[in-house]
């Protein structure tokens, strides 16, 4: 399939998650994919807009009543006159009068035309704020919660108009009705904004790390010469070189090319002791240098950082929907239709059946209307899976798409691959036998062969044999799973790796790594690995789960053995080729939800084909890349948060669910026979979405099982 490159906008006048969705209707019925539309932070996201119908497209959001802002001209910021908190607050001064009548039977306050004044602002404040929208969602198709708002308050304001100018009767009036319902709908606007701005505060924090300025560093490489500059961030380049002092915030991803210190990455990576950096090793921009002085050469910037990378990560999880929203989403496309026909049978009932005075069976039909809640059902899963993606991201999980906090509570069995994932991937030389040649011309031949290669096994062999010469080799190529092999200027073949390298013409079978040249063996060599701190405790959180824990690996069924005993893994399947891995994976995914953990080159088709991939962050780009789930700094225990989260983010989902068909259910019957009067009515739909924000605000701070 053809890579469509995302567009996106930033739209101002979003008020709630009914707002959202008719945007994203809009933009759904206009062929795009992939919509994504955050109220709270104005993003709108899509897949599949040409330049051609951008304009179109911006055209169509400016007429269901929202701005699209132009952010190649420097528009100015909208006055406290134009916000949400300055219409409650006009709204509310214009209310209060109308209110004054059911305490004080003062004659003035009661009057027709006393009411009729301050009700008409309000209205047409109301009228402004909700109709715009609530036409334009009409006109597309798309009906909203203003909808439902507007006609409310429309018919409690001109059945007034008309009983006191048309029929004389200035007793029942109910222009405070209307104005109530007004200021009590923006009230519950207002503190759902602020509520669900909580709700993206690890974004904002990881968006607050990147530092404003930063001191650049002319003439780098002699002191005498060396001239420091403070720089705004957005001047820094690759290739420039820093000055990062104690205390400091790291302005960009970069090597360390003098002095020393120790870093807090624990907002990017979850690791909370500081971290010793030293020449030669990277530091994360967004982090601190809590002790010692460095200076640094720049190696990225921008989008291609590691924090931005981080937060267009968070922020493209939240775009992916869960299936429970996907649901949601369906039945609010036809609440609003639904609730419209139960306000009319609500007043054909009371008037025809019932025989209750107009006046009473209009206020019912009313009630019905403003009650209503499609607005809690749209915020019950972004808002949980905001705060399930934030506080995944402070402890160092990145996870790709909020469907995958969902997947994560459907996992039946856990797939692990050995090394580097459950021991250290830090091996040491057991044994090195010489079976033809001389010592130090088989170290330049593993040296030689093993640089070419990403995997922990050449990694550690590189780092036992730094102070060897590598041998010069052309046409190297690397087989997954198997090995390197290269031909020297004489034209010899040599290839290093596993026993499945050369099977034919080797009779061992008990080693780790075997030397060839020209197909025959001339070594091979025994390495020793430890078990990696904390997967003892992972291995018995998943068992006490009752999800099944299965390791996977290349090596040797003796030493997968040991490793499978020592932490009590359920079942273990040694001597897999990458092939049989991903059969194995396919295998387990036939039979029940499996996720697969691993990081190496040669996992990452298991990975992909795993219903969920788990890589550590200190695995290979490609393993990241077929991961739904990153673990940074490679901490394993990292797992047992991740699944908690996974778990505690869709019970959270479900319980706001509930509350909002709940809510609607018992609300709008309660309604429809007069137990509620619309200004009550309209109290209570403004704090039902405040419920279930407050609780997914709740997941923040919830304890996780098992840690």
């Amino acid at each position: 399939m053809e890579n469509v490159e995302s567009t996106e906008l930033k739209v101002e006048g979003m008020t709630c998650a009914s707002c959202a969705n008719t945007i994203t209707r809009f933009l759904q019925k206009n062929g795009l994919q992939d919509v994504f539309v955050d109220f709270t932070s104005g993003e709108v996201r899509f897949k599949g807009g040409s330049d051609n119908i951008l304009s179109k497209l911006k055209t169509g959001i400016e007429d269901l009543g929202y701005h699209v802002v132009d952010e190649s001209k420097s528009e100015e910021k909208n006055s406290f006159f134009s916000s949400l908190e300055a219409k409650f607050y006009f709204s509310l001064t214009l209310t209060i009068p109308l209110w004054l009548p059911m305490i004080f039977s003062i004659p003035i306050l009661h009057d027709f035309y006393f009411q009729l004044a301050f009700a008409i602002p309000v209205y047409l404040l109301g009228a402004r704020y909700f109709g715009k929208s609530a036409f334009s969602s009409l006109k597309f198709g798309t009906p909203n919660m203003d909808v439902l708002i507007f006609i409310g308050s429309s018919s409690a304001f001109f059945y007034s108009i008309a009983q006191g100018l048309l029929l004389n009767d200035f007793h029942n009036l109910f222009f405070e009705t209307s104005s109530s319902i007004i200021t009590l709908v923006i009230l519950g606007n207002l503190i759902e904004q602020r509520a669900v701005q909580q709700t993206r505060s690890s974004i904002s924090a990881l968006i607050k790390l990147q530092p404003l300025t930063a001191k650049l560093i002319s003439f780098f490489g002699d002191e005498k010469f060396e001239v420091i500059t403070e720089i705004h961030t957005h001047e820094i380049r690759k290739g420039n070189y820093l000055l990062i002092n104690s205390g400091d915030k790291i302005a960009a991803d970069g090597i360390i090319v003098w002095g020393s210190g120790d870093t807090d990455e624990s907002m990017l990576t979850g690791e909370s002791l500081p971290v010793e950096r030293q020449v030669n090793e990277t530091v994360i921009g967004g982090s601190t240098l809590v002790s010692g002085a460095v200076k640094i050469k720049v190696i990225s910037i921008g989008k291609e950082s590691t924090l931005n990378q981080i937060i267009e990560l968070v922020k493209n999880a939240q775009s992916r929907k869960p299936k429970l929203q996907k649901l949601a989403d369906r039945i609010t496309g036809w609440f609003v239709p639904a609730v419209l026909v139960a306000s009319l049978i609500t007043f054909l009932i009371n008037f025809f059946i019932l025989s209750n005075e107009t006046a009473q069976s209009i206020m019912n039909s009313v009630a019905v209307l403003v009650i209503a809640c499609p607005c809690a059902m749209g915020l019950a899963t972004p808002t949980a899976v905001m705060v399930g993606l934030g506080r995944s991201a402070r402890k160092g999980i990145l996870i790709k798409g909020s469907d995958t906090l969902e997947t994560l509570s459907t996992i039946k069995q856990i797939v692990f691959d050995k090394t580097g994932t459950l021991t250290t991937g830090d091996f040491k030389i057991k044994e090195l036998k010489i079976i033809e040649g001389n010592s130090d011309e088989i170290k330049s031949v593993i040296v030689g062969l093993e640089k070419f290669s990403s995997h922990p096994l050449a990694k550690s062999l590189l780092k036992e044999l730094k102070n060897s010469v590598a041998k010069t080799f052309v046409n190297v190529k690397e087989e997954k799973g198997s090995g390197i092999i290269g031909h020297d200027e004489s034209g010899n073949i040599f290839s290093i790796g596993s026993s499945f390298i050369n099977q034919r013409n080797s009779v061992e079978d008990e080693h780790n790594i075997y030397v060839f040249k020209n197909e025959k063996l001339i070594a091979w060599i025994d390495l020793t690995d430890e078990i990696k701190e904390g997967a003892a405790e992972v291995i018995q959180y998943f068992k006490k789960s009752g999800i099944k824990t299965i390791m996977l690996s290349g090596d040797k069924k003796e030493r997968c053995e040991v490793v499978a005993k020592a932490l009590g893994i359920d079942e273990y399947k040694a001597e897999q080729k990458p092939d049989e891995k991903l059969a194995f994976i396919r295998e387990c995914v036939s039979i029940s939800p499996t996720a697969m953990v691993g990081d190496g080159i040669n996992d990452a088709p298991a990975l992909a084909q795993s219903n969920l991939g788990i890589s550590l962050s200190n695995a290979t780009q490609v393993a990241i890349d077929s991961a739904q789930i990153i673990l940074l700094k490679g901490n394993l225990t990292n797992l047992i948060e991740a699944f908690s989260i996974g778990k505690i983010t869709l019970q959270t989902i479900k319980q706001n669910l509930f509350w909002a068909f709940f809510y609607n259910v018992l609300a709008i019957p309660v309604a429809a026979i007069g137990f509620l009067s619309p200004t009550i009515a309209a109290l209570s739909m403004a704090f039902s979405d405040v419920i279930v924000v407050g609780n997914s605000l709740r997941l923040r701070s919830r304890k996780i099982s098992g840690k």
